[in-house]
C-alpha cells in the first residue's frame, strides 16, 4: 500500500467541552505534523467557522512541553521533582497501589475520575468500564451542566429543543446566559446571518459587557443570580400587554391561569430593583419577544453557575411558552440536544457490569471528598487512590485550598494520564503521558447542534503518549478483568455502539463523516407534546420528581419556587463581603485548556480582576493596582482592571488560568464554594461574595 502523501487535509471533529463540537479539516503536513485547522464549510452548523484557539491548534499539540514520558514522583508532593520510569513498570505500580488500596477498605476507597478535558464518547467515558467491573466508588460529574439542564428538563421534560441551525431563520435570537463569542462561536456564526438576511435583532443577557454583549442590539447587563427576576417580569408584561398566546398556553401548557396571578405582582418595576435594570429596558425587552413570533431563546450554561440556576433556567424556559413561540420555524428554545442521540454505550461504560448500591461521588464536593467529611464520602471509606483522565481538579474545583489539602494527603495516591504537567499532576505519585485527540480514534455527539461525527487519528503521537483507552485496558489486564470491552479497539467499540444504536456502522459514518440526527419540526419544537408524561410544558415544578440524573436531593431544596419566581438563594454581598465575584470564560481559554500555550496566553495577558472605577475609586485602587480578593474560603491576590461595563458590586475574573500565574500560587477557585446546591447538586463557580482591599 503506498503511503500517504503530504500536504493533505484530514478530517475530524473537535474535541474539547464546548458545545459546538466543530467539524474540522486539518492541514496534515506529515505523519506526525499538522498545520492549520478550519472549520469545515460543508458542514451546515459548522459552516466553515471555528475559533481561534483551535485554529491555532498546531501550536498545543506540537507544544515543547508537552508530557512524553511516564514519570515518577521522587520528592515532596508537589516538589517538581520526577524520574522517568518504563510504562510497564507505571501500569504495574498503578494497579498495584489500587489492589492494595481496596485489600484495605474496600473497592470504594478507589475512585477513577474524569470529565471532558475530551468529549469523545470512546477516550473520556471508557474509564468507567473499569470503574464497574471494579465496584469503585461513582463519579457524578456535576460541575458543568447540572443545574441548568435540571431546569430545562423541570419545564420541557427532555434535552432537546428546536434545531439550533433555525436560529438563521429566527427574526429575534436571544442570547441569555452564554458569552457565545468566547465559548460558541457558531452561535453568532447563525445569529449574524439573521441579521443580515432577515433584519433579526439580537439581544444578550448577561453580567457585563463582554464581546457577545458588544454585538447584540439589546444588551441586557443584570446582577449575578438575577435572571428569574427578569423572566418574570417579561412573563407579567406579555400577559398584561396581549401577547401570550392563550390558544397555545391552554393546549400545550399545565396552568397557564395560575403563572398569570401568580406574576400579577411580577413588575418591571419589582424586577429592576432585583436585577438593577431599568424598568424600560424590560419593558423594551419584553415588546420585543411578544412582538415578534420566531423568537429564538439559546439559553447558555451560565444557568449552572449560580446557586438558583436550576429555577433561573426554568423561568427563562417559560418565556417561549407564554408567547407560543415553539409553533414557528425560528422559534423556541434550545440548551442542548443530549435526548435526541440515543445511543447504547454499554460496552463502552461496561453499564452491563454496574451496580446501583456503589456509591457516587460528587465531582462539585471534590474538596469535601478528599478532605474526609462524611457526608461527601456517603458513609463509605475514604478516597485513597485515583486515577485521573480529562480534568484538571487542582485548578477547576471549588474550594482550592481544601481541594489542595487533600491531593496533598500522604495516605492517597494519585496517577494522572495528561498531556501537560498541570496543577493536578504537579500533586501525582505516577504521571502518564497522554495523546491527542488527532492522534486516536473517536466519535462525538453535538450538545450546540445535531451531528455525531468521527474523529480518525490522523497523526502519530510523540512515541510514548498512549490514549486514554490504552491505559484502563493496560490496568484491567493487571487486575484480572476479562470482559470483553477492554480487549476490542477503540474502532471495534464505536463500530458496535452505532450498530447497537440504528446509527449503521463505522464505515458508513467514515464516507459521509457524519450523522444528522435532528428530529423533524413537529417533535423537536415539541408539537407532538413535551416530553413529560402529560404531554405539556409544567410552569408548576415538584423539584423532587425532575427526571434528571440524580443521586438524592441536596442543599434548600425544600424552598425552591414551584412556579417560575425570583429565589434568593444565592450567596448575596453584605457589610463583610460586598462584592459579587464571578468567575467567567476567557475567549482564549477553554476551562483549563489552552491555558498552557503561549499565543493563548499572550492574547490573555494576565490574571486580573474588573472592577468599576467607581468602585475602586472607592477603594482608593488605581488601574494595574495589585489587589487582594477574600472571603471565607481564603484570599487571591489579582491585578485591577477598571470596566465599566459592569454593575457596581460586580467584580469579574475571566478564565482559569494555572495557580502558578498568581502572585501567591494561589488560583480563583481558592474563593469558590462547594456546598450542595439545589436540589441535585452543581458548582456555583459565579456565585461568590467577597470583598477586595489594596493589597
Amino acid at each position: 500500500m503506498n503511503a500517504p502523501a503530504f500536504p493533505r487535509i484530514g478530517h475530524s471533529a473537535c474535541p474539547h467541552d464546548c458545545p459546538s463540537t466543530c467539524a474540522l479539516d486539518v492541514e496534515l503536513l506529515a505523519g506526525n505534523k499538522i498545520g492549520r485547522i478550519r472549520g469545515a464549510k460543508d458542514n451546515d452548523y459548522t459552516s466553515g467557522v471555528i475559533c481561534a484557539k483551535v485554529a491555532r491548534y498546531a501550536e498545543r499539540i506540537h507544544n515543547p512541553n508537552r508530557l512524553t514520558q511516564p514519570l515518577r514522583r521522587k520528592g515532596e508532593k508537589g516538589s517538581g521533582e520526577w524520574q522517568v520510569v518504563d510504562w510497564e513498570d507505571a501500569l504495574d505500580e498503578i494497579a498495584e497501589a489500587f489492589v492494595k488500596a481496596e485489600a484495605r477498605l474496600g473497592a470504594e476507597t478507589v475512585w477513577p475520575y474524569y470529565y471532558a478535558g475530551t468529549m469523545g464518547l470512546v477516550q473520556r467515558d471508557g474509564i468507567n468500564r473499569l470503574r464497574h467491573a471494579k465496584r469503585y466508588s461513582g463519579f457524578y460529574g456535576t460541575i458543568c451542566t447540572n443545574m441548568a439542564s435540571t431546569g430545562f428538563i423541570a419545564g420541557a421534560g427532555k434535552i432537546a429543543g428546536s434545531d439550533p441551525r433555525e436560529m438563521a431563520k429566527s427574526d429575534c435570537i436571544v442570547i441569555w446566559g452564554t458569552n457565545a463569542v468566547a465559548t460558541q462561536v457558531n452561535v453568532m456564526t447563525h445569529a449574524i446571518k439573521a441579521r443580515k438576511e432577515r433584519g433579526a435583532k439580537i439581544v444578550a443577557i448577561d453580567i457585563y459587557q463582554n464581546e457577545t454583549m458588544k454585538q447584540a442590539d439589546l444588551a441586557l447587563c443584570l446582577k449575578p443570580g438575577t435572571d428569574a427576576a427578569l423572566a418574570c417580569a417579561v412573563m407579567h408584561v406579555l400577559f398584561r400587554d396581549g401577547h401570550a398566546d392563550r390558544a397555545y398556553l391552554a393546549r400545550y401548557t399545565d396552568e397557564p391561569q395560575a403563572l398569570e396571578a401568580h406574576l400579577a405582582g411580577r413588575t418591571p418595576e419589582w424586577a429592576a430593583a432585583i436585577t438593577g435594570l431599568e424598568a424600560a429596558e424590560i419593558e423594551a425587552f419584553a415588546h420585543l419577544v411578544g412582538t415578534t413570533k420566531r423568537t429564538f431563546f439559546r439559553l447558555g450554561y451560565g444557568f449552572s453557575r449560580q446557586r438558583n440556576g436550576a429555577v433561573a433556567m426554568h423561568a427563562a424556559l417559560s418565556i417561549p411558552a407564554v408567547t407560543g413561540a415553539w409553533q414557528y420555524e425560528g422559534g423556541g428554545a434550545f440548551h442542548s440536544n443530549s435526548s435526541i442521540y440515543h445511543l447504547d454505550r454499554t460496552a463502552i461504560e461496561g453499564l452491563d457490569l454496574l451496580d446501583p448500591n456503589v456509591r457516587q461521588l460528587d465531582q462539585s464536593r471534590t474538596a469535601s471528598v478528599l478532605t474526609n467529611d462524611p457526608d461527601a464520602l456517603a458513609g463509605g471509606p475514604p478516597v485513597t487512590a485515583m486515577i485521573i483522565q480529562n480534568t484538571n481538579p487542582v485548578t477547576v474545583c471549588p474550594d482550592q485550598t481544601l481541594v489542595k489539602q487533600g491531593f496533598a494527603r500522604p495516605d492517597l495516591f494519585v496517577a494522572v494520564h495528561e498531556q501537560i504537567m498541570t496543577d493536578t499532576a504537579k500533586m501525582a505519585d505516577i504521571v502518564l503521558p497522554a495523546t491527542m485527540f488527532l492522534e486516536h480514534d473517536d466519535i462525538y455527539k453535538g450538545g450546540g447542534h445535531q451531528y455525531i461525527i468521527f474523529g480518525p487519528k490522523l497523526v502519530d503521537p510523540p512515541a510514548e503518549c498512549r490514549t486514554n483507552h490504552q491505559v484502563i485496558a493496560g490496568l484491567a489486564r493487571r487486575l484480572g478483568l476479562k470482559q470483553p470491552g477492554f480487549a476490542m479497539t477503540e474502532r471495534e467499540h464505536i463500530d458496535l455502539m452505532l450498530q447497537r444504536s440504528g446509527w449503521g456502522t463505522l464505515a458508513d459514518l467514515e464516507e459521509k463523516r457524519w450523522i444528522d440526527c435532528q428530529s423533524d419540526f413537529e417533535t423537536a419544537h415539541f408539537l407532538n407534546g413535551f416530553g413529560h408524561a402529560d404531554g405539556k410544558y409544567h410552569f408548576r415544578v415538584d423539584w423532587a420528581s425532575v427526571d434528571n440524573e440524580n443521586y438524592g436531593l441536596v442543599g434548600p431544596h425544600a424552598d425552591m419556587p414551584t412556579l417560575p419566581d425570583h429565589w434568593g438563594s444565592i450567596e448575596a454581598a453584605d457589610e463583610a463581603h460586598p462584592f459579587r465575584l464571578a468567575t467567567s470564560p476567557a475567549r482564549q481559554f477553554l476551562n483549563s485548556t489552552f491555558n498552557e500555550t503561549p499565543s493563548s496566553i499572550g492574547r490573555e495577558g494576565r490574571p486580573e480582576l474588573m472592577i468599576h472605577p467607581d468602585d475602586a475609586a472607592g477603594l482608593g485602587i488605581a488601574a494595574e493596582d495589585l489587589v487582594t480578593v477574600g472571603n471565607r474560603r481564603g484570599e487571591v491576590k489579582v491585578h485591577a482592571r477598571l470596566f465599566e461595563g459592569l454593575k457596581r458590586g460586580v467584580v469579574i475574573s475571566e478564565g482559569l488560568w494555572p495557580n502558578s500565574a498568581f502572585v501567591d500560587g494561589k488560583g480563583i477557585n481558592t474563593l469558590t464554594g462547594a456546598d450542595p446546591v439545589a436540589p441535585f447538586g452543581g458548582a456555583a463557580v459565579h456565585d461568590i461574595k467577597v470583598w477586595v482591599r489594596a493589597a
